[in-house]
């Protein structure tokens, strides 16, 4: 082999890591695997590894996809997970960076690697670079090193351990906020893997020195700290050696800790268990249902039905309902949001009787909201109330509601409503559907927003389905045609499209007498666009009928014909269509 060829691959990536250009430099890191196979396991160590470890870039962009790449199984690259330790190298370098994507990046890799070591590898290698990371001179690298503990601690001999407890205790109460902060965010993950004894000798005291910490940004990060905790203790245990805490981080000055407490609260209220929860943490809940912060009292909403399943009916009713009530007519409509998507989930928990005397009066009321999204909340959940209160009930207290939205001026909620339609149709029966909501359907398709338009089709479809094809003989089709003959061409291309989505559900006798002449009718409207759905709708009706009796006889004689013409039409899309449309017609006679 010629020499020159032998050392080209580590030579370019040389010359391109040294480019000027940053776009080139980076394309030379994402082929660092591909001249890792080219150069073979042993050169990749010997020259591709060291060198990679030297050339740190100044370009961040640079830096994070060799942190990337090199947690991407790289030790395949160079002999297996027996040479894995030698890609720490690299990666160390990269953990001390001061852009934290690339240090975050690089600790992520770091604990990929981890995975494949031996526990004498991560004894002989992974430690002490641990050690030479927690101990660095600069905050950077400490807080790198906090990700690098819970990957291991499990894999270590228990002298080690002892000391990884340490040094984990010690970056708890580093001089630096952003070490303290990393230390709040990893202990959760660490404590896992902690031996029930060491969680209350040595994750405790952690826990307490950063829950008490000056800054609200590693306070914030302790809520799942105190939940990891939680659930490594025995409820008694909770209650004698976290309650404190528990009301320290529910009743923090700082509203951005009181909103991670509150988002995360059925996670705690889980981990704490049923009696503590009926003692203590109710009142803590209301507490946060009534803070002064909208954030707060936004996540909190969000939390109800979880946390109600936990509670008494009787509770829910005395403590939880009230606050609830209040929360519907909360001046942050992001606060009436967030309650309009949970409320529903309390109707299975209250039972009928309290679901009609408290939830409904708050569902109407949410119902006529100002905010759009306040009341398509309501409207996406209302299944669940329908299964506890029954449809009588429901159609004769909310279907004013519901019809007035039909027409709100909101084009996401007239969606809303469109999809809830076969639903509440299924429930209501023909003749109340025909007598409420039958003309309400009609009019949707036309709407001035296409998406409705394009959902309203899809609704007859679904209509027809529920109430079979005759029905949608009479009530449907009849309507749907005569659009078919409206001077304005986007009612005649609605009629069109509402063919092509609702012929699947139809049969050929209907399709024969009622929908096939117009429709070959509108396959020479003067506008293009209408031609071309033409088009598309007489392929679905090809294919929908090609396997029926007599289903080959009418793609003969009637479809091929008005798409043989349509092939020669003067528009380039149309004879597109038409020519796509026969060739399936055609295959499907």
């Amino acid at each position: 082999m010629d020499p020159g060829e032998d050392i080209a691959p580590i030579a370019i990536l040389m010359d391109e890591l040294r480019s000027e250009d940053v776009q080139l430099r980076l394309n030379a890191i994402h082929s660092v695997p591909t001249i890792a196979l080219a150069l073979g396991p042993d050169r990749a160590r010997e020259e591709l590894v060291p060198f990679l470890q030297d050339s740190v870039d100044d370009e961040d962009e640079v830096l994070l996809a060799l942190a990337e790449e090199l947690g991407r199984n790289f030790e395949e690259y160079i002999g297996g997970k027996d040479y894995a330790h030698i890609l720490l190298g690299p990666l160390e370098n990269l953990s001390a960076v001061e852009e934290t994507l690339v240090r975050d990046k690089a600790a992520e890799s770091i604990t990929k690697i981890a995975v494949v070591l031996s526990q004498a590898q991560i004894e002989e290698h992974y430690i002490p670079l641990l050690k030479r990371l927690s101990q660095g001179e600069w905050f950077t690298s400490r807080t790198s090193s906090a990700a690098l503990y819970p990957a291991v601690y499990a894999k270590v001999s228990p002298s080690i351990q002892d000391d990884l407890r340490k040094g984990f205790a010690a970056l708890g109460s580093d001089d630096t906020p952003m070490v303290r902060r990393a230390a709040a965010k990893w202990l959760g993950p660490l404590l896992t893997h902690f031996s029930p004894p060491h969680v209350l000798s040595d994750g405790l005291p952690i826990y307490r020195r950063l829950q008490s910490d000056d800054q609200d940004s590693v306070r914030l990060l302790t809520v799942e700290d105190l939940i990891a905790i939680a659930q490594r203790m025995s409820p008694a245990e909770v209650k004698e050696q976290l309650l404190k805490q528990i009301r320290h981080s529910i009743g923090d000055k700082s509203w951005r800790v009181r909103y991670m407490a509150a988002n995360h609260f059925n996670q705690l209220a889980d981990a704490v268990g049923t009696e503590l929860v009926r003692e203590e943490l109710t009142s803590q809940y209301v507490q946060l249902l009534k803070d002064n912060e909208a954030e707060v009292r936004t996540a909190a909403a969000g939390q109800i039905p979880g946390f109600s399943k936990l509670l008494d009916k009787d509770v829910i009713l005395a403590r939880i309902v009230p606050c609830v009530r209040d929360l519907s007519q909360d001046s942050s409509q992001h606060v009436r949001a967030a309650l309009a998507n949970q409320i529903s989930g309390l109707a299975p928990l209250l039972g009928k009787e309290s679901t009609i005397e408290n939830l409904l009066p708050l569902f109407l009321h949410l119902l006529k909201d100002d905010f759009p999204e306040v009341r398509l909340n309501i409207i996406s959940k209302l299944e669940t109330v329908n299964d506890v209160i029954g449809i009588e009930l429901l159609s004769e207290t909310l279907l004013p509601a519901i019809v007035e939205l039909a027409e709100d001026k909101s084009w996401r909620v007239r969606q809303a409503i469109i999809e809830y339609i076969p639903l509440l149709a299924n429930q209501l029966g023909k003749p109340f559907f025909d007598e409420q909501l039958g003309n309400l359907c009609m009019s949707w398709l036309g709407d001035t927003v296409f998406s409705i338009r394009e959902a309203a089709t899809v609704n007859l479809r679904k209509l027809t389905e529920v109430f079979g094809v005759e029905w949608a003989k009479v009530q449907i089709v009849p309507k749907v045609m005569g659009m078919g003959k409206h001077p304005n061409y986007l009612f005649r291309m609605t009629t069109v499209q509402a063919i092509t989505t609702i012929a699947p559900s139809l049969d050929l006798d209907i399709v024969l007498s009622e929908i096939i002449d117009p429709l070959l009718q509108l396959a020479s409207d003067p506008i293009p666009n209408i031609r071309f759905n033409v088009s598309k709708s007489l392929e679905v009706l090809a294919t929908t009928f090609k396997s029926v009796p007599s289903g080959t006889e009418f793609v003969q004689t009637r479809i091929v014909p008005a798409l043989e013409q349509q092939k020669n039409d003067q528009d380039a899309d149309v004879r597109y269509f038409a020519a796509r449309a026969l060739q399936k017609a055609l295959g499907a006679s």
